[in-house]
């Protein structure tokens, strides 16, 4: 946790998370407590199962995306009941309170439940009561953005697309997503979901940038209609691109300590943070898989002051942006710019 001069500023701003997997806050311990209850088997022959504190050692040796989500998709094999995914949603948003985050817009993987043979609903009504927990115990809004994934095959993704379309209509779901492995499974072929979804006026992102190129990120863009993209890192490789991004105000969602764990780069500085800032392209700082990346949204808060030394006044457009490029309603927004300028006066 960073200790310089405007350590009480990144404690005190009101926090907006928009890149943040539900099923990727799955701490350890709780995971071995759903292992217990549901009696599932986990895998006898790797021996960082054999105790939480071994899991939590080998999430810090991950090589690649891949190789984390190898894990991660074990991890959510213990997820069976309604009050399992309300135990661990309701448990991100407690933490995300403790470190002032007031608005939470959020992911979670249907398709790698429903293959298990856990029902949507099961699913949706789970989470939903965390939500409602959180709204009335913390003051916390949240959002679901329901993700499709990429190692499944395209067809398939629609298919879930489609059963989650009642919800994403109703606004149970305010968004849709796609995530997973990037590289070999470009935006385009996700087209004929995210065009539907977008007649019925719902919010789009997709993670691109990451691990694979610039070209992710415009396909994301022009061929799916995203005005978010996940990670995006690759910006800076794509001038013309980027002014775009300046121009028509797509927010790109960071997540620094992630980029870090899983080498797609080898240290914070070596993110576009700088970059982006001076070309006026929006982005937010989020902690995308919490439980597997060793840090919250304020340790990511924390690692980028560390790298970058930003001012008050490049943190108070940060998190604006977070703000007003949030996809709650108008209203909601207008309640935590009041809270930002308020944290903002301690340090004028």
């Amino acid at each position: 946790m960073c200790q310089g001069k405007l350590h009480n500023l990144l404690l005190d701003l009101p926090k907006v998370e928009h890149h943040m997997h539900l099923e990727g806050s799955l701490e350890p311990d709780l995971l071995f407590e759903l292992a217990a209850r549901n009696k599932i088997d986990l895998p006898k022959d790797d021996e960082a199962f054999a105790s939480s504190e071994s899991l939590l050692a080998r999430y810090g040796r991950f090589t690649s995306l891949d190789d984390f989500l190898h894990y991660y998709f074990i991890g959510m094999t213990t997820l069976v009941t309604g009050e399992d995914f309300e135990s661990l949603a309701y448990a991100y948003f407690k933490k995300a309170h403790s470190q002032n985050v007031v608005h939470a817009e959020v992911f979670f993987d249907p398709q790698a439940h429903t293959t298990r043979g856990v029902k949507s609903e099961t699913i949706l009504e789970g989470f939903q009561k965390a939500q409602r927990r959180a709204k009335d115990e913390f003051g916390l809004t949240s959002e679901l953005i329901v993700c499709l994934l990429r190692h499944i095959s395209p067809a398939d993704c629609h298919q879930a697309y489609l059963e989650a379309l009642p919800d994403l209509k109703n606004g149970k779901i305010r968004g849709l997503g796609l995530s997973s492995t990037e590289k070999g499974n470009p935006p385009h072929l996700y087209k004929e979901s995210y065009e539907d979804a977008k007649k019925h006026g719902l919010r789009l992102t997709a993670h691109a940038g990451e691990e694979a190129d610039v070209s992710y990120m415009k396909s994301a863009v022009d061929d799916l209609g995203c005005t978010r993209i996940d990670h995006g890192i690759k910006l800076r490789d794509d001038p013309e691109l980027l002014k775009r991004f300046a121009r028509e105000k797509i927010l790109i969602s960071m997540c620094p300590m992630s980029n870090v764990e899983l080498r797609v780069i080898k240290s914070i500085p070596e993110l576009p943070v700088r970059e982006y800032l001076n070309a006026k392209v929006p982005f937010s700082i989020n902690s995308d898989d919490p439980a597997y990346f060793g840090g919250y949204i304020q340790e990511n808060y924390c690692g980028v002051q560390e790298a970058f030394n930003l001012t008050v006044e490049e943190w108070a457009e940060i998190a604006m942006n977070a703000i007003t490029l949030s996809w709650c309603s108008e209203e909601r927004k207008d309640e935590m710019l009041n809270g930002l300028s308020d944290a903002l006066a301690k340090y004028a």
